[in-house]
């Protein structure tokens, strides 16, 4: 298995178990304080993250700047608009060799 599925994987893993578990031992103290909960809601932006920083160090131009589109998209779109540009964008680049 490639390293790359299997790192995705392991964070899917990672995010399941943190928020069910989170969820499981938190609902029995009733309310979270607010600090808790936006704590427990950046655990995924963390964890994709973590995933996207290496590709966008370690692979080319072309990952960088879709990161970069995605990002600057993800400032004034949903998510599913700027991961969708920002995964048209690194095609769209290799596919024209950057």
């Amino acid at each position: 298995m490639d390293n790359t599925v299997l790192i995705i994987c392991l964070c899917a893993a990672a995010t399941y178990l943190t928020r069910t578990g989170g969820h499981l031992l938190l609902s029995n103290f009733g309310n979270l304080h607010h600090r808790a909960e936006a704590a427990l809601n950046a655990v995924p932006v963390a964890v994709l993250t973590a995933l996207i920083a290496p590709a966008a160090t370690t692979k080319g131009p072309a990952e960088a700047i879709a990161i970069a589109v995605t990002g600057l998209l993800s400032l004034r779109f949903s998510l599913i608009v700027s991961v969708s540009a920002g995964l048209a964008s690194v095609v769209l680049l290799r596919m024209s060799g950057i």
